[in-house]
C-alpha cells in the first residue's frame, strides 16, 4: 500500500506546478522586472524600452524559465523580444546574483497575450447570442 502511494507522489497526473515552481518563478519575475526597470543591462535599446514581465514559469527542474513579456501598450512586442533574447545571457546573469539556487535558469522569452486573451473573452461575452444563452432561454421562448 505504501508503494503504491509513494508512486502516486513521485508521478502525480495531472496535476499544475510544484509550490517550489510557483516560488522560484515569482522570484525569477520579481527579479528581471528590477533589473529591466533600473536598466541595469548594457544594451540602450532594451533601457528605451518598458516592459512589463507578467509571468514566469519554470520547468520542474527549475533550469529553465520562460519569461511572459510586453511592451507598455502593446506596441513592439517583436523588438522587445529581439532585445531580450540578444541580451539574455546578461540577464541570466543579472537575475541569478539575487537567487539561491544550484544552476542559474536558461531565461526564455514570449509574449504574454493574457490582455488579449481577455479581450478576446470579454468580445465574446458581448456578443448577442451568447448573452441571450447565459441569460436563460430563446427570443421565441421569451415571446
Amino acid at each position: 500500500m505504501a508503494y503504491i502511494t509513494g508512486m502516486a507522489n513521485r508521478f502525480p497526473s495531472g496535476s499544475g506546478p510544484s509550490q517550489r515552481q510557483l516560488r522560484v518563478g515569482e522570484l525569477i519575475r520579481r527579479r528581471l522586472s528590477d533589473v529591466l526597470l533600473r536598466g541595469d543591462v548594457h544594451d540602450p535599446d532594451l533601457n528605451r524600452m518598458s516592459i512589463t514581465v507578467g509571468e514566469v514559469r519554470t520547468s520542474p527542474d527549475l533550469k529553465v524559465a520562460t519569461a511572459y513579456v510586453l511592451p507598455l501598450g502593446g506596441h513592439g512586442a517583436e523588438e522587445a523580444l529581439a532585445a531580450l533574447r540578444r541580451n539574455r545571457s546578461e540577464l541570466r546573469r543579472q537575475v541569478a546574483k539575487e537567487l539561491t539556487l544550484k544552476f542559474a535558469p536558461e531565461i526564455r522569452f514570449a509574449i504574454d497575450e493574457t490582455f488579449d486573451r481577455m479581450d478576446a473573452t470579454r468580445r465574446l461575452l458581448n456578443d448577442d447570442t451568447v448573452r441571450r444563452d447565459v441569460e436563460g432561454g430563446t427570443d421565441d421562448e421569451r415571446a
